[in-house]
């Protein structure tokens, strides 16, 4: 198995970042979404939570494809092609980085195959090279929503960056509480079935790999014919570690939760649904998303 030839040039992703955003924005292919951010900490476990304030124009993009989709008859694809407008850079033969057209965070990167692959298929050597590629370039959270019912919007495979720090991120607190043996644990305020597991910047994608794989067994999931997933999922990493989220549905009381939930970064339509994120306790939105931990 070969490492895959990375055509982005060090030292040029966050100048490209910058660039392309800025010119996006002028053109209009860039739609970002105001958001209201709030901070609520429960039970010692902190959320920012974002109350969407134009969802609308995200759904009347959506609600104008899915006409053309059933006009034509064939399922429309943002990624082939995708706008040039929102091309960032090449990362290598088989993985380009483009904006994510409709965001929340600044600098939001989307990571996509050149070529079509479902969004259920399992992570390969070259999605995480080229993840890998991006992550030396600057700090940032890859997320990976494995399947509709962990949050996924698009079929055709990508995984996500958007540049936060450690501490940038809610749960980085819970993740020093992590209990583990071998590199490989558990974290004691989650209450729904999950797995965690250390990297090293500067690893190989191989390592990196055969971990992923590790915390996809320890939690019940399985390759299947066409390196398909058994079950769906979320995925999360930085530079310094891993974890993944087995899912059972997309949504709670229509609170919709995709793998920043599991950061702890989740987002609302509107305040009523602010209060009611409060009311249940986002841990426990999250609770039932997932599947419930099997206590020792």
């Amino acid at each position: 198995m070969h490492q895959q030839e990375i055509r982005l040039k060090p030292g040029t992703l966050w100048t490209r970042i910058k660039k392309t955003t800025e010119l996006a924005l002028k053109s209009g292919a860039l739609k970002s979404i105001p958001t209201e951010l709030e901070i609520f900490e429960k039970d010692g476990i902190k959320f920012v939570i974002r109350i969407l304030e134009n969802i609308n124009r995200k759904n009347a993009d959506k609600a104008k494809k899915d006409q053309e989709a059933t006009k034509t008859g064939k399922e429309f694809n943002p990624f082939l092609p995708y706008e040039e407008d929102l091309f960032v850079t090449d990362i290598s033969n088989t993985h380009v980085c483009i904006l994510n057209k409709f965001n929340v965070v600044d600098y939001h990167l989307l990571i996509i195959t050149r070529a079509f692959e479902p969004q259920e298929s399992l992570l390969t050597l070259e999605d995480l090279t080229a993840v890998w590629a991006c992550l030396a370039e600057f700090n940032g959270l890859v997320f990976y929503n494995g399947g509709k019912l962990a949050g996924a919007s698009q079929p055709h495979k990508h995984l996500q960056i958007v540049p936060f720090t450690e501490t940038d991120i809610p749960i980085s607190s819970l993740l020093k509480t992590a209990k583990l043996e071998n590199d490989l644990g558990t974290i004691p305020e989650f209450p729904f079935l999950h797995a965690f597991t250390t990297l090293k910047m500067g690893e190989s994608a191989e390592v990196t790999l055969e971990k992923y794989h590790t915390l996809l067994r320890t939690v019940g999931i399985k390759p299947l014919e066409n390196n398909m997933q058994s079950g769906a999922y979320n995925l999360l990493f930085t530079r310094e570690w891993m974890l993944i989220v087995p899912r059972k549905q997309e949504e709670f009381e229509k609170i919709s939760v995709n793998s920043l939930g599991f950061a702890g970064a989740l987002l609302v339509k509107n305040q009523q649904q602010m209060q009611l994120l409060k009311n249940i306790n986002p841990i426990n939105l999250l609770n039932n998303v997932a599947f419930p931990r099997q206590q020792n």
